[in-house]
Order: structure tokens, then sequence, then C-alpha cells
């Protein structure tokens, strides 16, 4: 039974104090930043005429920056924690609408920016040094010369922020609000209603016949809206492909590529080396239908784990700390020592599931206030993982926001994951090498194999599938429900291979992947556990000697592009040996399994 936040000890709940006192002390704030965005204005006159009025326009930008994600911080997670509070709700909102206001009142900065020729801002840097501090955004701006348009267009679109994107919030409201499943049989035959949210854990239900009707009533749903959802989501890459245009990129990929600061080169290597490697998730997909005991694997089977139920040990959440922080010790003390106080006494973490409660994990930090995780913590080893999962987000972010200015410190997508996975993967390559029972790592690699299999594989099949949606629209095809299902259809076969039955009513998966309307942006999971995964190896194999580069990339935050940043760490996006040696580490993790479990069948 859900406990009643009231009923949690503080020290397992977050300190929001850190950020504002009170509500009252949220709301002065607020209004400081409402007269400093209608402030902003004046640096339209002063921002192009000397050095001192290109740095108070950029400072002042940080400014009101700082204010908003204050802002945001404390009242995302107040509604994070419980979200049947209309007031969080409402401040979340109001926020949002900060922000919309900022980029308006903002809309000139990069326009006018891109007009100072390059001598001009030579000179300015020497005239004035802490300017310097802004060169990489004045970089990076000056790099967008070629895609930004007139004074009037940048204005308009900035306008229109607003109104650009709500594909999502349709697709969104839809799918999570009005659609209805139905209800199936659980295994002990009771009628309980079947949501998208409690569909994969059905999926992984030890009796198939549950598994197979969760199955066939989620997709019976979403076929008879498939025209509905084709048409939000051939908006959305419209959208998407129309933009592109308009700023002068060859395609939406290349624009949006360009705005991760890499190329669709790195894209479409990463789909060419993980269809070199099918042969490797094929024979995962074989050793599942094994261990199942099925004559023929069908897509409702690929979510049944091949070790049934948990493992039995329970850990405490001082446990999962204490075995987190294994993990990381040999990143040094700084790493170590800094994590230790943030999950143990400077209320970073949310541990405990209580009523109302966001469901899942995740990270939230700024470098204006902590680097906070919201658990919902039950005492599995899946637990234990989630913690070092978010763990290593939250000190990617504790790095990057102390050895940068605030305005470089935010790293982007495209390595936002690779610290998180480091850490989860060294926590199961430790607990392998250190647990005495079969079962137990059996379970492990278990997970192991999971990860490859969903972060590697299949989200660069999404990415191909997105990829080939942008191309087709811009070739002119409509997106209609027909072309998108056979597509998707095709790709699944391809993903699966020969062995698995391909049932037909998954070529509806996609409508319910909210990520297809982020575009391009889940290759960045399968490039991010590449990198992980490389990583790993170079921490087992050479240890300190190595981990001190790791922790030189965790503190480049944005200063650099991610491409340098995981430089920093010797890892060479642009070469396929990056995810091909991942593809070998996923190929390790299914031989040790086999053997394991041939030994103990025979």
């Amino acid at each position: 039974m859900l406990k009643e936040r009231k009923d949690i000890e503080q020290k397992y709940k977050w300190d929001l104090s850190v950020i504002y006192p009170d509500e009252a002390a949220f709301y002065a704030d607020y209004a400081v930043t409402e007269k400093m965005i209608k402030a902003f204005k004046a640096h339209e006159k002063t921002m192009c005429k000397s050095a001192q009025g290109l740095y108070n326009t950029l400072k002042g930008m940080c400014d009101i920056e700082e204010k908003i994600q204050r802002l945001w911080q404390y009242a995302m997670l107040s509604f994070s924690v419980d979200t049947s509070d209309n007031n969080a709700q409402a401040l979340t909102a109001k926020v949002r609408n900060l922000a919309v206001e900022a980029g308006t009142a903002s809309w000139f900065v990069s326009p006018f920016m891109i007009k100072l020729d390059t001598a001009t801002l030579n000179t300015w840097f020497e005239e004035l040094p802490v300017l310097e501090t802004f060169r990489r955004t004045v970089e990076l701006t000056m790099k967008n010369k070629p895609h930004t348009l007139s004074d009037e267009s940048e204005q308009l679109i900035s306008r229109m922020e607003d109104c650009l994107g709500s594909h999502d919030d349709i697709r969104s409201i839809f799918a999570n609000s009005d659609l209805r499943f139905g209800k199936i049989r659980n295994e002990e035959g009771k009628l309980v209603e079947l949501t998208d949210t409690n569909y994969v854990p059905f999926l992984m239900n030890s009796d198939r016949r549950v598994r197979q009707a969760a199955f066939r009533a989620l997709y019976k749903t979403y076929e008879q809206f498939g025209n509905t959802f084709a048409t939000i989501y051939n908006g959305k890459v419209k959208e998407a492909c129309t933009l592109a245009k308009i700023r002068n990129f060859k395609n939406s990929i290349t624009a949006s590529t360009f705005g991760d600061e890499v190329t669709p080169e790195i894209y479409n290597n990463l789909i060419a080396t993980v269809n070199k490697g099918m042969s490797t998730v094929h024979d995962y997909y074989a050793l599942k239908r094994e261990v199942l005991g099925v004559d023929k694997l069908h897509l409702y089977d690929v979510y049944a784990p091949l070790v049934s139920g948990e493992i039995t040990r329970e850990y405490s959440y001082e446990e999962a700390v204490d075995e987190v922080l294994k993990t990381v010790d040999i990143y040094g003390s700084e790493y170590a020592d800094t994590l230790r106080a943030g999950l143990t006494e400077k209320g970073w973490v949310d541990v405990y599931p209580t009523r109302g409660k966001r469901g899942g994990a995740f990270s939230a930090g700024t470098p204006y206030s902590e680097p906070y995780i919201m658990l919902n913590y039950t005492g599995t080893l899946n637990d234990v993982s989630t913690l070092a999962h978010e763990a290593g987000h939250s000190m990617h972010t504790y790095f990057s926001s102390k050895y940068n200015e605030p305005h470089n410190a935010s790293y982007t997508i495209f390595v936002a994951e690779v610290a998180s996975t480091v850490n989860e993967l060294l926590l199961n390559h430790r607990q392998l090498r250190e647990c005495q029972s079969d079962d137990e790592k059996l379970y492990i690699l278990n997970e192991l194999m999971e990860t490859y299999k969903s972060t590697l594989y299949r989200q660069t099949m999404f990415a191909e599938f997105e990829r080939d949606m942008h191309a087709f629209c811009e070739k002119g095809e409509p997106l209609t429900a027909e072309l998108i299902n056979k597509h998707y259809y095709k790709l699944i076969k391809k993903y699966f291979g020969r062995d698995v039955k391909c049932d037909k009513p998954i070529a509806y998966e996609w409508m319910r992947i909210p990520h297809f309307f982020s575009c391009f942006y889940v290759y960045k999971y399968a490039t991010c556990i590449s990198a992980a995964s490389a990583i790993v190896k170079r921490i087992e194999t050479e240890g300190e000697t190595y981990v001190q580069k790791y922790i030189d990339f965790l503190k480049c935050g944005g200063s650099r592009s991610p491409l340098d940043s995981l430089l920093v760490a010797e890892i060479d996006m642009t070469k396929p040996e990056v995810v091909s040696s991942a593809i070998e580490d996923f190929a390790s993790a299914i031989a040790q399994f086999r053997e394991i479990y041939n030994k103990n069948k025979a």
C-alpha cells in the first residue's frame, strides 16, 4: 500500500529549501524575473555598439536563464512528488509561460550577433577580457549564420514558438488521456484494465497467455486510430522538414544533427554498424526462445525475462547507496565523497514511492541547484542499478557546473546518457565478479543483455525508422497509416530476424513511441551506450591511469562540442569501432549466459 508523503522521514525526501525556502520566495523571484524580461528589450539598441554592450546583453540573458531555471526546478520537482497538487501544476505552467516570454524578449540576440564581423568580435575579445567567457556562445551563434533569417522572420518564429511542437502535445493528450485499451485476464484469471503504462509489465509476465492477451488488446486499440496517429505524425515531420528548408539546411536530419554539433554521418554510421552486427541480436533471440522453451518466439515473448522473477535479496536504501559508492570508488575522492554527501546528507534524493508521486526515476540538476534525483525505490536489485544510473547523471551535472561558468555548464543530449550508463555497466560488472550464485549471475547477465538489446538495437531501429520517414516526406510522400505501418513492419522483421514470429499487430507499435515527436532524438541513446561501453572497458583494463581522462570528460560540460568532449576521454564517435565494440560486449554477455545456463541444465 502506498504511503502518504507526510509519513516518509525527511532524510528520504529531497530538500528544495536550498532553491526557495517557501512559495513566497518563489513568487518574489518570479516577479523579479518578469521585470528583468521586460527590461531586456533595452539591449536591442546597445548590443552591437561595443564590447561592453555585447557583454551586458549576454550576461543579461544568463541572469534571466538562472532565474528561470531556479523557478522551474522548484515548480517541477514540487509537482513530481504530488501530481495531484493543482497549485504545483499551476506553478510549472507559469514558469513555462515565463520562458516563452523570455524567448520572445531575446529574439534579437542571435540575428544581431551574426551581423557582427569576425574582426570586430576579435577586437572586442581583446578589449574586454571578461567577454572571453562567452566566446563559445558567440562561436556557436556565428555557426548559425547561414541558417539565420531576417530580423522580421526571426521575430515571427519566436512568437510562434509556443505553437510549434503542438503535435507532440496533441499526441500525448490523445494517447494518455483518451485511449482506452479495455480489460484482460491476469495470471489469476481476474479482469484488470490494460493501460499503456502497465502494458510492458504484462509483457514481462511469466504466463504466456497474459502476454499474448495484452499484446493483442493494446494493438487492437491502436489499429482503430491509425489514420489519426498518422495525420499527427505527418504534421510533425512536415513541420521539421519545412523549418529545415526555411533555415537553409539540406534536410531535417542535417538540421537536427547540426543542433547536436554532430553530422548525419554519425547517425548513419550508427545504423550501418548495427546492421552489420545484426546476427548478435538474432543470437540473443535464439537464446531467449531456447530458455523460454517455446517452439517459436513471438513478439509478445521478447520482454519475458530469462530468469524467473527478481532475485530474492532485498536491498535497503542504505545498502543500495553502499553498492553504488563501492562501484564509484575508483573515480577518486572528489567524486565518491561528493556523491556520498548528496545521497545521504544533502537532500539530493527523493527515495520512496508515495501517493500521487510521478512514476519512474530521473536526475534534474542545474548550475544553480543541487543535482536532484527522484526514485521510486522498492528494494530490488534493479532499483540499485537505477540509483547508480541517476547518480551518474547527477555527478556529470556536478562536475560540469563546478568547473564551468553557468552558461558553459550544460552538456548536450548527445552525451547526456554516457555517465549514467557507465555507472550502470560498472555496477553490473562488479556484481558479476563478486556474486557467488549462478542464479544471481544469470540475473545480472539478463539485465546486461536487456540493456544492450533495448538501448543499442531497439533505439537504432527507431533511428532508422525516423530517418526513413523524414526522407519520404522530403520526397513528397504523404505519411499515411498504410505507408508507415508497412515500413515499420519491414524494419521489425529485419531487426528480429527469421527465427522470431513477427506478429502483424506490431506494425502499429510506432504509434505508442512518444520519442518520434522529438525528431532524431533516440539515436543518442544508442551512441551513448556505445561510448559508455568503450569507457567502461578502458576503466576496467587501465584503472586509475584512464579514470582521470574520464573525469576530465565530465568536467567539460558545455565548454566543448560533444564530440570534442568525448575525445578528452579518448572516445572517437566518428569511428565505427566504438559501436562495434559495444556489440562485442553484448555478444560476450550472451555467451556467458549461455555457458552458465547450459552448465546448470546438464
